[in-house]
């Protein structure tokens, strides 16, 4: 079996695939560490990890790298609103995005670089954009004008830009600029902002460029799967994959995954606009191990209404079949049902997730099994099976991150 995904860029599914005898690439754009993470966040890291416990499942090696963008606007502001300088603020809120990942149960990358441990690899980058003679000074900033695509090798912009692009109120996208394409690759400007020493005066760099330079270096062009919610699309995907176009004829990723959001009074969760939950909060009024459940119950591919009265009825299910799990391994008198049961549901929870990451149809698959536990009078499993058992429901844990016992 073999995992397969919807491809954003080609609009049709796609099977995970990485060349011969080498790890599949996975690069996930990380966040943008300014603010406290929120249930957005959280259903994108979730939904990524659960694509690389798929793939590790099904045998294949992953190599896995998440950035940490500390170079942003954003930052800088509130930093400056808090006293503090952007570097601290940005690792402050970096240990803080870590252990809400950690608590949701999602797999650590192997590689997690910072954007300001990446300048004179994106100053590389920038100066070989500037050799295509596309590079041009607007005031302070240096502008990349890419050339026209043929249809399906980039996003569409111009005409179909709204198809994919997601305004936010405090960052409206310039509307002739982002219909030709146009992104910054560097600006200049002093301390206390973020600054460094390059070829076009003191400043920092553009965004979209430390993606690029972190996945050359980590993974190698193009990465096998690579994504994020759906507001990457445009400008930043879109940014990044023109980069790889420009400099190494062809695509920054083979497939490109973009999940719908999480939605709060109608709109999306964001910081920008302090619309949103914070994972902290949600785990204080529930739990980790609930949140993850109440997100996996709906499938990437659709967005989740945020409902705190919901959310905390998924928690009180998820505790009531932990407890379900729970009596039916623990030791006492033998019951009806043995280990091959629950084999089988490990099998049809794989094949869930293997077509697209139905997630939400490997929730109701193990919510199914753990009613029919409840309904044996014994309650518990069958003789000489709890071994085998346990080493299954193990198994569901590792395939899932639910934390099942």
């Amino acid at each position: 079996m073999s995992l397969r995904l919807n491809d954003t860029l080609s609009g049709r599914p796609k099977t995970v695939r990485s060349a011969p005898g080498r790890p599949v690439a996975l690069y996930v754009c990380g966040p943008t560490v300014y603010a406290a993470a929120h249930v957005g966040h959280a259903r994108t890291y979730l939904e990524f990890d659960l694509v690389r416990r798929t793939l590790e499942a099904d045998g294949h090696r992953v190599r896995h790298v998440m950035n940490i963008t500390d170079i942003e606007d954003k930052l800088e502001l509130r930093a400056r609103d808090l006293g503090m300088t952007w570097r601290s603020l940005a690792r402050s809120e970096e240990r803080s995005f870590v252990r809400d990942m950690d608590a949701l149960g999602i797999l650590r990358p192997n590689f997690q670089p910072r954007a300001s441990d990446f300048v004179p690899e994106i100053i590389r980058v920038a100066r070989r954009l500037e050799r295509t003679g596309r590079v041009y000074r607007q005031g302070d900033d240096w502008m990349y004008r890419p050339p026209a695509r043929p249809p399906g090798r980039n996003f569409p912009t111009g005409a179909s830009l709204a198809a994919h692009a997601v305004l936010e109120p405090d960052h409206p996208l310039p509307v002739s600029a982002a219909d030709r394409g146009e992104f910054m690759i560097w600006r200049r400007q002093e301390a206390p902002h973020p600054s460094w020493p390059s070829p076009w005066g003191r400043g920092g760099p553009g965004w979209h460029l430390e993606c690029y330079a972190m996945a050359q270096k980590y993974l190698g062009l193009p990465v096998d799967v690579h994504g994020g919610g759906r507001d990457l699309i445009f400008p930043h995907h879109y940014a990044e994959n023109e980069i790889a176009l420009a400099l190494d004829r062809r695509p920054f990723s083979r497939l490109f995954v973009h999940l719908e959001f999480v939605l709060q009074n109608g709109r999306k969760m964001a910081k920008s606009t302090g619309n949103l939950v914070s994972i902290e909060q949600a785990i204080r009024d529930g739990s980790a191990r609930g949140l993850r459940w109440y997100l996996m119950a709906r499938p990437y591919t659709e967005p989740v209404d945020w409902d705190g009265a919901d959310y905390r009825r998924a928690v009180e299910e998820f505790e009531s079949l932990r407890g379900t799990f729970g009596g039916w391994l623990a030791a006492g008198a033998g019951g009806r049902l043995g280990s091959r049961p629950v084999r089988a549901l490990v099998e049809g929870v794989g094949r869930d997730l293997i077509a697209n990451l139905r997630s939400d149809r490997a929730v109701a698959r193990i919510r199914d099994f753990a009613h029919r536990l409840a309904g044996d009078p014994s309650g518990r499993v069958a003789r000489g099976e709890r071994g085998a058992a346990r080493s299954a429901v193990a198994d569901l844990e590792r395939r899932t991150g639910l934390s099942l016992l």
